[in-house]
């Protein structure tokens, strides 16, 4: 067994074991001090200590950069409240026991307090004290106290506006993942740091108002000991025991006093990193301010009565900083001013300095999908209040990820100060594309069409669908859904109103890496499929548009082998996108009429009459252009008459399909596309033959 080697292991072990027991320590020396009587010598030692730990904690307020580095500020607070008060019960028995004998019986510091101090009288020591305890509890303890307060609370209500910035800046890519987590965790220790401020800024009152009450006990028990069990007068008791309390209790006041200062240092200065007395000095130094401060100070000074010598010899002390400040902020615009000089002339070192800072990384990216929300709605989106927007978009993401047949982007969630408190926004491609306002905790009543009666809240219009609301209180649900209501919290309308835009805009979604994507995953079930389409058969930028025109037109991709079959095939036919379009539509019409009527046999159709279908036909052929060539009158006819079909095949449940040439289906699928929401258009060579067709309705006879 190596010997040397365990020695070395129980050294270190002893040395692990020594480096906390000081703070325990130094608390059960506290409470020792309150049980066991202490002799003057050592009270004098522990009252040094105490002033001396209190000046350390204060000149370290003074000069710590930023409120956080000294976070553990409350628990020296507390230590140093209990040790002070600890002292207090010691002093208190010696000056009880040992005050007969002399002035030095509990010690020189509190002698040298009683007698030097105040001059050794007590009536002056008594009005010394009363001042001191105004001060520190009425004047520094009141107002650090109340700033703890309200510091605490802003600190904790501004938390998640703070997180939902971190998480802002990390979908953006501003900052790492390492960056947000320790943002995170500086944002938490704030929050810890501040609400242990406003319980710390207790103990300090609690301090001043004990000091009152030892005061008062100490003086009334004196004059009982002194003159009952010592035989003294009442004027002797009164100057023994009352000198020997006001030495002890400024002895406490003291350092008292210089924690009550640290405290409202410390809460009172912004939480970012700077140094205190370069503060000063910037914010201060006001060269205006000291001149006209140094024109008043000189003409007191020289109005008769007043004395000459203070108020000149300040004022020419202030007018001399004035002109100092003057002249140095002077030479340094000069300073800045010849740098950029030299700059704008030979490219110097400033301007190579700013071409390094400055990269590709500084571009801001717009966000895919965003969505921003005024502060009233922020615990909507955090989970720690119960919001449940996030998993809501979750779960939209994801259903409409697989309807869609490609992975939604995420939706990027941050709060906007411009926007009204209850309104958001949703953005696509960084443009605003739907917008709203919420009464959050109340709940959104939607009449679906028909309801059996009004119900009590405030109008409005469903964002989604522009459908008649009413926003109700969650006590009236079950009223309104009783009278034919559909009623949703908050989180569902915002989630409904996405799920709405995504889905009208699927095709802005889908670009060329995801459709790289899209064929990465085919090529591992299907390679020889995949193998040579890109570049070979057609670019990649061409199958982009065909499955972007296919999800306009409200046709999923799922079916990517099929798709890619087909471009296989029609592809060195033809690269128009249109015709390779229709082309994947007929290979892909049983899952078209299958979203389209379901399993149903038979396919309700709208059909133009033959004279419309002939005259749009030679309309498109005039023109040569995707339907510039219809006739604006016409238009107007043949909207209005589709819109009164699909209002019909509404109003009976059944699904609204324009059935048509393959020539025309293109440009009446754009037609219809935003003019009439929900009307499928459809070529003849698009109905499978295990599928019937019925004529629902005629436009044009």
């Amino acid at each position: 067994m190596d010997f040397k080697a365990v020695l070395q292991q129980i050294n270190k072990d002893k040395k692990e074991y020594a480096k906390g027991v000081g703070t325990p320590l130094m608390v059960l020396a506290a409470l020792g001090m309150v049980i066991l009587p202490l002799p003057p010598f050592l009270l004098d030692i522990l009252f040094s200590f105490n002033i001396a730990l209190a000046l350390v904690v204060l000149l370290v307020t003074v000069y710590t950069m930023k409120p956080l580095e000294f976070g553990m500020f409350p628990a020296v607070l507390l230590i140093a409240t209990i040790m002070r008060l600890a002292l207090n019960v010691a002093s208190t028995r010696v000056v009880l026991l040992e005050g007969h004998n002399g002035g030095d019986a509990a010690g020189k510091v509190i002698e040298a307090f009683g007698s030097v101090v105040i001059g050794g009288n007590y009536a002056v020591g008594l009005v010394v004290f009363l001042i001191l305890i105004i001060i520190n509890f009425v004047v520094i303890t009141k107002g650090a106290g109340r700033i703890s307060e309200v510091s605490a609370r802003f600190t904790l209500d501004a938390m998640p506006g703070k997180q939902m910035a971190i998480d802002a800046d990390l979908n953006a890519g501003f900052i790492s993942a390492e960056q947000a987590r320790e943002r995170r965790s500086e944002v938490t220790r704030e929050a810890d740091f501040y609400g242990s401020m406003d319980g710390a800024s207790k103990f300090v009152k609690g301090d001043a108002i004990a000091g009152i009450v030892i005061l008062i006990i100490n003086i009334v028990g004196g004059l009982f000991v002194g003159m009952i069990q010592h035989d003294l007068s009442f004027g002797r008791a009164m100057e023994v025991y009352t000198l020997l309390t006001i030495g002890d209790g400024l002895v406490a006041q003291l350092p008292s006093l210089l924690l009550s200062i640290g405290t409202a240092i410390v809460v009172t200065r912004q939480n970012e990193s700077h140094n205190m007395g370069e503060q000063f000095k910037t914010q201060l130094g006001n060269e205006k301010s000291l001149f006209i401060a140094s024109g008043i100070l000189i003409a007191m000074g020289l109005v008769p009565g007043m004395p000459h010598i203070a108020f000149l010899s300040l004022g020419a002390l202030l007018g001399y900083l004035a002109y100092y400040t003057q002249q140095s902020k002077l030479k340094a615009a000069q300073l800045a001013a010849q740098e950029e000089a030299n700059g704008a002339k030979g490219q110097g070192v400033a301007n190579k300095q700013e071409q390094k800072e400055l990269g590709w990384d500084d571009v801001q990216q717009v966000d895919v999908i965003g969505l921003e929300v005024g502060y009233r709605l922020i615990p909507l989106v955090d989970q720690s209040q119960g919001g449940e927007l996030l998993n809501r978009i979750k779960g939209v993401r994801k259903k409409l990820s697989q309807e869609l047949g490609f992975l939604v982007p995420p939706v990027h969630i941050r709060d906007n100060l411009e926007l009204d408190p209850n309104a958001y926004r949703i953005t696509m491609m960084g443009v605003s594309s739907g917008e709203g306002e919420l009464k959050h905790g109340d709940e959104l009543a939607i009449n679906p069409g028909q309801v059996f009666g009004p119900i009590k809240g405030v109008d409005t219009k469903d964002p989604a669908f522009g459908l008649d609301a009413v926003w109700i209180k969650p006590a009236q649900k079950d009223e309104a859904q009783s009278l034919g209501y559909t009623v949703v919290d908050s989180a569902t309308v915002v989630a409904t109103h996405i799920s709405q835009l995504l889905t009208n805009s699927a095709a802005l979604l889908l670009g060329h890496e995801e459709v790289q994507n899209l064929l990465d995953m085919l090529a591992k079930s299907h390679p020889r499929l995949v193998e040579g389409l890109v570049p070979d058969v057609m670019p990649l930028t061409v199958i982009v548009k065909v499955l972007q025109n296919l999800l306009n037109e409200g046709v999923a991709i799922r079916d990517m082998r099929s798709i890619v079959q087909t471009l296989v095939e029609y592809g060195p036919r033809s690269q128009d996108p249109d015709v390779l379009t229709a082309a994947v539509r007929i290979s892909l019409r049983r899952l078209i009429v299958q979203d389209a009527v379901g399993m149903s046999s038979e396919i309700p159709v709208i059909t133009l009459a033959p004279e419309l279908e002939q005259m749009l036909h030679k309309s498109l052929q005039n023109a040569g252009d995707e339907g510039a060539g219809i006739e604006p009158g016409l238009a107007e006819r043949l909207q209005h008459s589709l819109t009164d079909a699909h209002q019909n095949q509404e109003m009976a449940g059944e699904p609204s399909i324009l059935l048509t040439s393959g020539m025309l289906r293109t440009v009446l699928s754009r037609f219809v596309k935003y003019t009439i929401p929900g009307l499928r258009v459809m070529s003849y060579q698009e109905v499978p033959d295990e599928r019937q067709i019925k004529i629902v309705s005629s436009v044009g006879q």
